[in-house]
């Protein structure tokens, strides 16, 4: 596909060419450039005032004096929804570790067998030699040495002596080592069943932050009439479209003109290809996602496995600059790293927003960008 020439600032937003743009980006098979950007489709135009109606009758409720304005809402409701994602990156670290310990668990349980085993079979044979120690009318090899009237019995038999006293040391000595495995395979059992149950009250802690602070965001958002709700989108939107069209006017995509790796591609293709499913926390597909659920799955799919959580992701994939940014690579998002969305090319990412609402594409510049990190690098 041709790459998209880019609009000039002061007449970026115009809603129907930009939506032309964006779906073009989407649908695009190599999505090979990021160079040129599409401004973010500007918020619909509030409805004009309503005529001048009749005074309201008396007895009618007046506003509460104090009563929070609908943007203080929107601000109080976004940033419970940010300390719920902050909690539940907490809660899927504690989850893919306690994942890896139970893989630890079984690996463990293997070699305990396995050890089990070789002792037993250690065992028989101590119990063999011993067998036939007593055959021998309980005489020791030396004495059955010492009592030979033939000097080639006797060599022959110093010979055999050597080496049985030799099995028998090793034998006592793979014993020895074996039952000491045994012995650490239990200790670090333990250690990694007290990991477990600490992973497991961390999990518990997130769980009850995450869903009393989705509770009390949707609490708030209950309380309004059905326009506040609309109203409180389009006021969500604006903010979005404010924040993507300061960053985009102080030439952060100027440079940007990374092309997309195949990984990359199919990274990008099969995030794109989940949009509209809801975000559920603590979600990985296929029916619905959280942030970090997205991307680390879709760079499964490319055949490149990722840590889980937008943290982990932040700490562990290599960093590179904004402006050698490419399709596929992931932004982290505010200072504590509780949100990621996937780079697209045009100065779109896709992402997994909060609770109530739909993957979807939005502004790379629509929210602080903390680091560009890159799965493939």
């Amino acid at each position: 596909m041709g790459t998209v020439k880019r609009a000039p600032s002061r007449r970026m937003g115009t809603s129907a060419l930009t939506l032309l743009c964006a779906m073009a980006i989407l649908t695009a098979p190599g999505l090979a450039t990021g160079a040129a950007f599409a401004a973010p489709a500007a918020p619909s135009a509030p409805a004009a005032p309503a005529a001048p109606s009749a005074p309201a009758a008396p007895g009618a409720p007046a506003p509460e004096p104090g009563a929070k304005s609908l943007e203080q809402v929107r601000k109080e409701i976004e940033d419970l929804y940010r300390q719920a994602g902050s909690a539940t990156d907490a809660y899927n670290l504690a989850e893919s570790e306690t994942k890896a310990q139970s893989e630890r668990i079984v690996q463990i349980a293997k070699l305990v067998v396995a050890g089990q085993d070789r002792i037993s079979t250690l065992k028989d044979r101590a119990g063999a030699a011993a067998r036939a120690q007593y055959r021998s009318n309980g005489l020791p090899p030396g004495a059955r040495l010492a009592l030979s009237d033939s000097p080639s019995d006797f060599l022959d038999g110093a010979g055999r002596l050597r080496q049985g006293e030799k099995a028998t040391t090793d034998l006592l000595a793979e014993l020895n080592r074996t039952q000491a495995d045994l012995e650490r395979y239990a200790k670090d059992a333990g250690a990694v069943w007290q990991k477990m149950e600490e992973n497991r009250v961390k999990k518990e802690a997130a769980k009850k932050e995450i869903e009393g602070k989705i509770k009390a965001a949707e609490d708030l958002e209950s309380r309004l009439a059905a326009e506040e709700k609309a109203r409180l989108l389009q006021l969500e939107q604006e903010a979005q479209y404010q924040a993507q069209t300061a960053w985009l006017s102080s030439g952060a995509m100027k440079d940007v003109k990374g092309l997309a790796s195949d990984a990359g591609k199919r990274a990008v293709q099969f995030a794109t290809a989940q949009m509209g499913k809801p975000y559920v926390w603590g979600a990985e597909g296929p029916a619905s996602y959280d942030c970090s659920g997205l991307t680390s799955q879709a760079w499964l799919a490319a055949g490149r496995p990722i840590p889980r959580t937008s943290q982990e992701q932040l700490r562990l994939l290599p960093k590179v600059a904004l402006k050698d940014m490419r399709p596929g690579d992931l932004i982290i998002y505010f200072d504590d790293a509780s949100h990621v969305g996937m780079y697209v090319g045009d100065g779109a990412i896709v992402h997994a927003p909060r609770p109530g609402r739909n993957v979807t594409m939005a502004g790379a510049g629509s929210m602080p960008i903390k680091a560009v990190v890159r799965p493939d690098a």
